[in-house]
């Protein structure tokens, strides 16, 4: 049975998260955003901020212990280690800190797009996305797929992408729920 969300939710995707309030979109001086490469330096602050992002903004839409599961991935280090040099790995970056990070794998996979918990609703998701799906294009792709949460599937809808399929990923155990989702280019 699927939940649609409605304007205010909270929104989150295995690999996306963004957060819809019922406030107005916060501004931000686009111009102190910085989208830059990944480095392998980043990594740490990277995997902070996903699972600062996961426990705060996608407790609406899973239970404590598939949140602690979801996030425990960044236990295997090595695997976001060659995320990091496999995949087009983009972070935005405001006074020096990592505020988001969005990744292109394939050319034509959307794996990873996070803003941070205390980020949400400034337009940092929608800049990474864009450059993103900029690349995408760029790199011959016709296609755009995801595996998205229940928090970042209305995010994804906004921008055009339709539901293929629900999806269930056991992990230790645990049910969690996301969505294959796939945009034409």
């Amino acid at each position: 049975m699927f939940r649609f969300l409605r304007w205010g939710d909270c929104v989150c995707t295995k690999s996306v998260i963004v957060h819809f309030r019922t406030t107005p979109k916060q501004t931000m001086d686009d111009s102190k955003i910085l989208i830059r490469l990944s480095k392998r330096s980043d990594l740490t602050e990277m995997q902070k901020l996903f699972v600062d992002t996961i426990s705060t903004i996608c407790k609406d839409d899973y239970s404590p212990e598939q949140i602690k599961v979801w996030t425990s991935s960044i236990e295997n280090t090595q695997r976001w280690k060659d995320k990091l040099t496999s995949q087009y790995v983009l972070v935005a970056e405001l006074d020096n800190k990592i505020v988001g990070f969005a990744s292109l794998e394939n050319n034509d996979y959307f794996d990873f797009l996070y803003v941070h918990k205390d980020y949400q609703r400034q337009g940092i998701a929608d800049r990474l996305y864009f450059e993103i799906e900029k690349e995408a294009i760029k790199r011959k792709a016709t296609v755009l797929n995801s595996d998205v949460s229940e928090t970042a599937r209305r995010f994804f809808e906004i921008k055009g992408f339709k539901t293929i399929t629900p999806q269930t990923k056991i992990m230790n155990n645990v049910a969690i729920i996301y969505y294959k989702m796939s945009k034409t280019l």
